[in-house]
């Protein structure tokens, strides 16, 4: 349901998103199989593509899914694969059966691979232990009376932020004799990015008069 609002009438939001960002957008037509969702292409650069993603965040926000959603779960592999020193096998039955030399080559070069490293970070003293982007902090401070718009009845809107973010978002208490309360946002710098446009989403919509709680 919420396609119909990422396209717009007569395909509107989807070519303003188009424009907007640079991006290239396509929705699929047919909803994938066994699921109530349908896939969205996006290519472009990565700063179109994440400019892009930003605005389809915000339209699903401000667009909750109608009715029941079935989500979509990809099937497993028919023959699950594992390695072990070096050698690839398929799980047949009980039994572990070599599998053919191409697997096994892919796996020996992949773990050949020197792991790689983002400008202006160190290796690690463990290659691969330490891979992730570190977590950091941001926080900003929300009028009481904008806070509302945010959380959302029963924490729908900050757990829907929370979730197309990916990071941790706490909510101080109300101080008293404080009109202001305090956010605190936590994760990589793209989580907490993502989690500060979606919050400027919502107190723009709020403060323009265009937002539902």
């Amino acid at each position: 349901s919420q396609c119909g609002s990422l396209i717009g009438k007569g395909g509107s939001k989807i070519k303003e998103m188009r424009e907007s960002t640079g991006a290239q957008v396509q929705v699929a037509g047919d909803m994938l199989p066994n699921s109530t969702e349908r896939a969205v292409t996006i290519s472009g650069t990565p700063e179109a593509i994440i400019q892009c993603v930003k605005q389809i965040c915000v339209v699903m926000l401000e667009s909750p899914p109608k009715g029941a959603t079935i989500p979509y779960r990809p099937k497993p592999a028919s023959t699950p694969v594992i390695f072990s020193g070096g050698q690839a096998y398929t799980i047949q039955g009980q039994y572990a059966i070599p599998h053919p030399d191409q697997l096994t080559k892919l796996h020996q070069l992949a773990m050949q691979q020197t792991p790689f490293t983002p400008l202006g970070q160190t290796t690690p003293a463990f290659p691969g232990l330490d891979s992730s982007p570190p977590a950091s902090t941001h926080e900003l401070t929300i009028p009481n009376d904008l806070i509302g718009c945010i959380i959302g009845r029963q924490g729908t809107k900050i757990n829907e932020i929370r979730q197309m973010s990916g990071a941790q978002i706490k909510i101080a208490n109300a101080m008293e004799g404080s009109a202001e309360r305090q956010i605190t946002i936590t994760g990589t710098p793209a989580n907490i990015s993502l989690a500060q446009y979606l919050i400027n989403a919502r107190l723009t919509s709020e403060v323009t008069g265009m937002g539902t709680l």
